[in-house]
């Protein structure tokens, strides 16, 4: 948050702002490897920061790699934006994530609930990523072993 704080931003309002952030939902409603091999540096700056909750990462090729073996590891994902809201140069997503993962939940779909914290640079571009989602509901409870476990501890709260 530090780092980004003198970073110029599109105005409010803007043109470019307005572009910033349908860049961003465009490439996440339905990533898959081909957008994330081909965009993902369109839309994170080089120095650009992002943590999902299960990873950290610093870099849009970092970013651009994990998003790769992502979408290899998925059947599909569609992520709908709900609102966006702002507060001087913090944008706030709420979204809805849709997943089916090849190797978890038997191909079920999993669905998610989310906010995520973005800050753009001047280009437009992503330098600041922060999700905010329930991980647990998301992933872990339908990884074998690790899952039964979390919902044990869930119910002895």
């Amino acid at each position: 948050m530090v780092a980004t704080a003198s970073v110029q931003v599109p105005p409010h309002g803007s043109i470019a702002e307005q572009d910033a952030i349908s860049r961003f939902e465009r490439f996440l409603a339905h990533l898959d490897e081909k957008m994330a091999r081909e965009e993902t540096k369109k839309v994170y700056a080089p120095d650009s920061f992002l943590n999902d909750t299960l990873k950290t990462l610093h870099g849009s090729s970092a970013i651009r790699d994990y998003f790769i073996k992502t979408a290899q590891g998925l059947d599909s994902m569609s992520v709908t934006f709900d609102d966006v809201a702002t507060s001087g140069r913090n944008y706030y997503f709420r979204w809805t994530m849709e997943t089916r993962m090849k190797k978890l939940a038997k191909g079920k779909t999993i669905r998610t609930i989310g906010v995520t914290l973005v800050r753009f640079d001047r280009e437009g571009r992503v330098i600041l990523h922060q999700d905010f989602w329930d991980s647990a509901q998301g992933v872990w409870d339908h990884v074998p072993l690790i899952g039964p476990t979390i919902r044990w501890i869930q119910s002895q709260l």
